[in-house]
């Protein structure tokens, strides 16, 4: 009885090795085919700039990187997409606030944020700045804020769509400051940029990347900005907190996720590769003229931040009993 049951024993470490050993080979062999970068945005965004700048410096360093845009559903089509691929490090999702952090407490989504992604880093991250069209009659955000609560309901905030972060910076400052004011969403920042010029609406959290231009002409005037230090673009501008109001700190970040499972040496590598592609001072200066920071934290530290920022942003949202169901 005992010979069988070494046998058995045999056999069955055996099978064990045939059924683990390819994925320890292929984590050994990575990458030896081209690695798909996702990115859930259409081309020129920031998602866009970021997943490009990453497939770019793999591409210079000898390996094979194709970058494919897959937009819709506000990124959650990408996001399902690479929650279901391969866990063999050969698709990379360029993830983003609105699919790990904000999507998931506004509606039911294919995919788990938390549960179906593997965070490498944190690439960039930007701001939002708050912004008002001319004709408002507020020099601060304090003045905003008694202008609006002098027009309750009169003062209309345009957003890059339902669930951007724009939207939810604009419902949080409704809450902290007590103020009434309303929607409107848009398909993306350039309508609701126009519209704003045009007077159509009041005020806009537009992301410091695309506000610059609109700054500098004069055609809307920027009244705080969403960080903890002044940005060296914008210097004359006081931060949310420096207004009275801290709780307006945060904004749009991007960075690179993988399929769960995928092998630990494969994220480690993924990570590496990511620190030398954006720890260049040539990357990093081409970014802050962007208004873009260079974030890089450990896949620990990316998780870490991505839990923080769906916590309190699903906290915003509750309370706001917002949803786009």
């Amino acid at each position: 009885m005992s010979r069988i049951r070494t046998a058995m024993t045999s056999v069955i470490t055996i099978a064990g090795s045939i059924l683990i050993s390819p994925q320890g080979s292929s984590a050994q062999t990575y990458p030896s085919q081209p690695i798909r970068i996702i990115v859930p945005t259409a081309p020129g965004g920031v998602a866009d700039i970021a997943g490009r700048a990453f497939s770019q410096k793999l591409n210079e360093g000898g390996k094979t990187t194709i970058v494919e845009n897959r937009t819709g559903a506000g990124g959650a089509i990408a996001a399902d997409f690479v929650a279901k691929s391969a866990p063999d490090g050969y698709t990379v999702y360029v993830g983003f606030h609105a699919t790990q952090a904000i999507l998931p407490h506004l509606q039911k989504l294919a995919y788990d944020a938390e549960k179906d992604f593997v965070p490498i880093t944190i690439a960039v991250k930007s701001s939002n700045i708050l912004v008002v069209n001319p004709a408002i009659p507020a020099q601060t955000l304090p003045d905003l804020v008694a202008y609006a609560k002098a027009n309750r309901g009169k003062v209309t905030f345009a957003s890059q769509g339902n669930g951007s972060s724009g939207h939810i910076v604009g419902e949080q400052i409704k809450q902290v400051a007590g103020i009434d004011i309303v929607h409107v969403p848009y398909r993306g920042a350039a309508p609701a940029v126009q519209d704003l010029v045009a007077g159509h609406v009041s005020m806009m959290f537009d992301i410091l990347t695309l506000a610059i231009p609109q700054i500098k002409a004069n055609t809307v005037r920027a009244l705080a900005i969403t960080t903890a230090q002044r940005d060296p673009l914008v210097p004359n501008v006081p931060t949310a907190a420096e207004a009275g109001y801290p709780q307006l700190e945060g904004g749009p970040w991007f960075g690179f996720f993988v399929p769960a499972r995928t092998p630990r040496v494969i994220v480690d590598w993924l990570h590496a590769e990511a620190q030398k592609a954006f720890s260049g001072p040539d990357v990093r200066a081409r970014f802050a003229e962007q208004g873009l920071a260079v974030i890089l934290g450990t896949p620990e530290q990316t998780a870490a931040f991505v839990a923080a920022e769906s916590k309190r942003w699903g906290e915003v949202i509750r309370r706001a009993n917002i949803t786009l169901e």
